[in-house]
């Protein structure tokens, strides 16, 4: 079995030393589902606050390339593509966060932070029609480049 790589012999949690490891162009893609009433999402459009979808893009964008200053031991990386998309399905809404770099470390925390961060925000914006807005299934969907090579979700 392998071992965490972010904890040291002594079992001290620690950022994983990258210095080492070759660049390569790595990318993600992540997901969130945010379950929203017909009522909410007939509202999308009139909402007084702007639209929630464009903001919540904007929101994951920016989440993205501030990951490293959320989670603990994930590197600061130089993002060279951050893309969110939101689709309007028949109960909810589901964001896409799409992000690459290329560096030494993968890009997977950032597509997962965006996609969450996308979803906080549309139940901010909504919130005032109804508190029982629920976010669901935020999911790695995919992911290229690095030593433990692709991963897609079946």
């Amino acid at each position: 079995m392998s071992k965490l790589s972010h904890y040291d012999n002594a079992g001290r949690a620690q950022m994983v030393d990258v210095s080492g490891k070759p660049v390569t162009q790595r990318e993600a893609e992540a997901t969130a589902f945010v379950e929203l009433s017909t009522a909410v999402l007939a509202a999308l459009p009139k909402n007084p606050k702007g639209n929630p979808l464009e903001v919540a893009r904007f929101a994951g964008m920016q989440a993205a390339k501030r990951t490293a200053e959320l989670i603990p031991m994930c590197h600061p990386l130089p993002l060279s593509f951050v893309d969110v998309a939101t689709e309007l399905q028949s109960n909810g809404v589901l964001v896409r966060a799409t992000v690459s770099t290329s560096g030494p470390t993968g890009v997977e925390m950032e597509a997962m932070v965006a996609a969450s961060v996308a979803a906080l925000t549309i139940y901010d914006m909504c919130k005032a029609l109804d508190k029982g807005i629920a976010i669901r299934e935020v999911l790695l969907q995919r992911k290229s480049g690095g030593k433990s090579g692709d991963y897609r979700r079946a």
